[in-house]
């Protein structure tokens, strides 16, 4: 089903879709735990090691802009996820190589959509370093030093509050152009316009479940990181197994089947 404009007309769904979409998610990662899991290990220790090695250099700084800028490149790494997603939509167990090398992604749409997730976390780091700047005269080069400043001094209160309404709004707005749009990508014929106005249409037609599952996302997120990573390896699969299943249930005539290899 299509609006006048060829634009795929948007369902809506109830103020619970997102905890259903947690369940199926859960359902499908043991339908194929290995190659789901051994993909949130490998994403989990690279995230892992990367932070570690910006830390003992040095760059405190740089490994919370990372960090905190983790939710905007988060996409991209999940396609893999989504991919899983699709297989088993289709009764096809996912192998661990249908994860790392996924084919439906080497398009140009879908380079264009991560080039504009990678300009908006560069944006996000520019950002995160004025309002660094302007809350501070000195540069605090370990995790000590950076959470002393942030905890303990006003001048680190202001910075967390404004950095993290800033940073909120930021996410929020990449969330509303990829909450659909790429799963839509992987899926089905469609350009890279077209998947990002249905995608903001998905969020404008169900804006309290899609804030609830915005919600969620950024929760589960917060925790994985909070325990060095670890926890990726479990909320990564999960969120991204159910991100297909909020696109299939958010866009109406959402393939059941796909040929395309």
């Amino acid at each position: 089903m299509q609006t006048s404009g060829g634009l795929p007309a948007i369902n809506t769904v109830t103020p619970g879709a997102p905890f259903q979409w947690l369940g199926r998610a859960w359902s499908d990662l043991w339908k194929a735990p290995f190659a789901c899991l051994a993909y949130g290990l490998m994403l989990a220790i690279a995230s892992a090691c990367l932070v570690a090695w910006m830390f003992a250099s040095g760059g405190a700084l740089l490994a919370v802009i990372v960090t905190c800028g983790f939710v905007f490149v988060a996409p991209l790494l999940a396609m893999g996820f989504y991919e899983a997603g699709r297989l088993l939509s289709l009764n096809r167990k996912p192998t661990l190589g249908d994860l790392i090398f996924v084919r439906s992604a080497f398009r140009s749409d879908i380079a264009y959509l991560g080039l504009v997730l990678v300009m908006i976390f560069f944006i996000w780091g520019e950002i995160a370093r004025i309002v660094y700047g302007l809350s501070t005269y000195r540069l605090h080069r370990t995790a000590d030093e950076l959470i002393a400043f942030a905890v303990d001094t006003p001048e680190g209160h202001g910075m967390l509050i404004s950095g993290t309404i800033i940073g909120g709004v930021i996410a929020y707005l990449t969330y509303c152009i990829v909450v659909v749009s790429i799963p839509m990508l992987l899926s089905r014929e469609s350009d890279f316009f077209v998947a990002i106005v249905t995608s903001v249409r998905a969020v404008t037609r169900n804006p309290g479940p899609m804030a609830l599952w915005a919600l969620i996302i950024a929760g589960l997120t917060a925790i994985s990181v909070g325990t060095d990573f670890v926890g990726l390896i479990i909320t990564f699969p999960v969120l991204g197994l159910a991100s297909w299943h909020a696109y299939r249930d958010l866009v109406a005539s959402a393939p059941e089947e796909d040929t395309r290899r």
